[in-house]
């Protein structure tokens, strides 16, 4: 789930940082930069692991800051392709039902990997998986807000958000200004893109809403005889939390 990204960057220390060690002051300029950020095809930053090395700093003509190259470990949020996790829904809509860990919430689960048959129950905002009886009839198991569910990890998606081209001259009058300003911020609005997006499924036994299977187990076992062998898999499918390279 997490894993350890080697990157390099020129790193800037502002004149005003200059009391401090330089080895602090690029950890917190590093940290201020990227704590937090989406890194294409990176993932998802979370801190600072180690500093393996700095170079020379130099000071460029008609700036007073110093200049570091630096290579740098960093701790990133990227679970692999098949990774079994454990989040919260955070709400359903027609486009499936969206997952959040918490530090992450660009988790979606698509209609079409929900368990089959499901619908999409416009009163309560949430999905139903129809649950088949063995008498033929069907069981209705919401997925409702809040309900810790299993999933695995699918498909990654990252999308390149950074401004593309120079804004426009602005060489209109007041009220052409005006307009083109409410027209950018309404097409700026519809265009918002996610640069981290998960993709998972549940459409397998065991996975889904957890509390639909601690029914079935004490359903299967009235006596409690098999809940000490159960398996935590919420980091991942091999129960891993370390971090990797």
């Amino acid at each position: 789930m997490f894993v350890l990204a080697e990157l390099k960057d020129n790193v800037r220390i502002a004149p005003d940082h200059f009391n401090l060690k330089l080895i602090d002051a690029v950890r917190d300029e590093i940290d201020r930069k990227l704590a937090n950020k989406v890194l294409l095809n990176v993932g998802l930053c979370i801190a600072l692991k180690e500093i393996v090395s700095l170079k020379d700093s130099t000071i460029l003509p008609g700036d007073g800051a110093s200049h570091t190259e630096v290579l740098f470990r960093y701790v990133v949020f990227r679970p692999r392709l098949g990774t079994i996790m454990t989040g919260k829904i955070r709400n359903c809509s027609r486009e499936g039902v969206h997952v959040t860990l918490g530090f992450f919430d660009d988790i979606l689960i698509p209609q079409a990997a929900l368990q089959h048959p499901s619908r999409f129950d416009e009163a309560e905002q949430a999905w139903v998986w129809e649950y088949p009886l063995e008498d033929g009839a069907k069981h209705d198991l919401f997925m409702d807000v809040g309900e810790p569910i299993k999933f695995r990890v699918t498909r990654e998606i990252f999308e390149e958000t950074s401004p593309i081209g120079p804004p426009k001259a602005e060489n209109q009058t007041a009220q052409n200004a005006s307009t083109s300003a409410a027209a950018a911020a309404a097409a700026g609005a519809q265009e918002v893109k996610t640069p981290y997006k998960i993709i998972g499924a549940i459409n397998e036994s065991g996975l889904g809403v957890l509390s639909w299977w601690d029914q079935q187990n004490k359903e299967d076992d009235p006596e409690g005889k098999k809940g000490d062998d159960t398996t935590d898999y919420e980091n991942d499918e091999d129960g891993e939390g370390a971090c990797e390279e």
